[in-house]
């Protein structure tokens, strides 16, 4: 059974002082409730997770007791992502018609902070300084881009390009279009990686509103439909966020696995894609996974920057709306906000970032700690 997105709603994500993660959630529901001219009443289920704002499933005490099930989610930086994917399956599997996933985070400011025992690591891993995430991120871009010839241009010209989006997007935190020589002259935090090319913990909240295909007239005359969503988890000899040691037989990684089982279940290829969004943690991700989802192979991404093959007027435009670099990182809803932003393009509202010649197949991809990654593909 097809299964279909008839509303979305986000509330603008950055830093919003005197309001809850709770009510940016319960914000981002009402505005797709609206977006599909539904109540909440109408609901028959929804799935929900937040990192560091509390359980999801305290909307209800403000949406209303409607006796709905609703269930938390949590899954790293594919928390977002898990829950759409589960109500895609309780739809695709018959047991329910019409429902949401929703995902939103009020992070403190500062880094992510990791528990690595929590994580089934000893508190060595804290000691020594590994627990903070940019340390790792360093190092694997230093690798990539010492194998397969990527510059400080390409780190740069990715930040660039998605700080250029995000100036044109009301939703994002960053409106800053900051130019080459700010991001390349920017403070070095963790060698390649300088300020500007890294994003930040953040605020915000996302939902969607998905039905039966075949029920979808009934809510909007513009539905986006779910051809494909799959959330993948690491295997032995990938070498991912919390990876302890490189095993001598490399793996590839859980970005990999998805992307090939979501273009597998969809039946298309990367070439089929006209609008694409990649997990930018930093600027080495979304260069990293051009090539972990299939649509370029390592080291032509070079190449790819430098000729604009994915600005909003490429031949691939990735993360138009600024990505995790201008929206920064509200663990819950950062995924949704991918798809968010895909139905937008696939519906031709995209306004200023609107990529031209009226796009019709999408992607979203999101890779977190301790390794998994979510994809999913849609269509007009």
């Amino acid at each position: 059974m097809d299964v279909a997105i008839v509303g979305i709603g986000m509330h603008p994500f950055g830093r919003t002082d005197g309001v809850s993660g709770l009510d940016q959630g319960v914000y981002a529901a009402r505005q797709a409730l609206s977006d599909s001219k539904l109540d909440w009443n109408d609901l028959q289920f929804a799935y929900g997770g937040s990192s560091a704002a509390g359980n999801a499933d305290s909307m209800v005490s403000k949406l209303g007791l409607t006796g709905l099930q609703f269930i938390n989610v949590s899954n790293g930086c594919a928390t977002g992502g898990s829950a759409l994917q589960s109500a895609y399956m309780a739809i695709q599997s018959g047991m329910f018609d019409l429902g949401m996933a929703v995902g939103f985070d009020k992070h403190p400011r500062g880094a992510f902070t990791v528990d690595p025992e929590a994580s089934g690591l000893g508190k060595w891993y804290g000691d020594i300084g590994m627990a903070l995430t940019p340390q790792f991120f360093g190092m694997k871009i230093q690798r990539y881009m010492h194998e397969y010839g990527i510059s400080e241009d390409t780190l740069t010209r990715v930040a660039v390009k998605n700080y250029k989006n995000g100036a044109m997007n009301p939703n994002a935190w960053r409106k800053n279009a900051f130019t080459y020589d700010e991001v390349a002259q920017s403070p070095m935090v963790c060698d390649p990686l300088r300020k500007y090319m890294f994003c930040s913990p953040a605020e915000g909240g996302c939902a969607m509103i998905l039905c039966r295909a075949d029920q979808a007239h009934k809510y909007t005359s513009n539905p986006v439909f779910l051809k494909a969503v799959a959330v993948k988890t690491r295997t032995f000899g990938s070498f991912e966020v919390f990876s302890q040691s490189q095993a001598l037989d490399r793996a590839g990684a859980p970005s990999e696995q998805a992307s090939k089982a979501a273009f597998e279940m969809a039946g298309i290829g990367p070439e089929d894609i006209d609008v694409a969004q990649l997990q930018d943690t930093e600027s080495g991700a979304e260069i990293m996974h051009m090539s972990e989802n299939g649509f370029c192979a390592d080291g032509d991404q070079e190449k790819w920057l430098q000729e604009g093959h994915t600005e909003i007027d490429g031949k691939l435009p990735v993360n138009t709306d600024g990505g995790c670099l201008a929206n920064g990182e509200p663990v819950g809803a950062s995924g949704l906000r991918q798809v968010y932003e895909i139905a937008l393009q696939l519906r031709g509202g995209a306004g200023k970032r609107q990529v031209p010649n009226k796009p019709k197949v999408g992607y979203t991809h999101v890779y977190g700690a301790p390794g998994l990654s979510g994809v999913t593909i849609m269509t007009t």
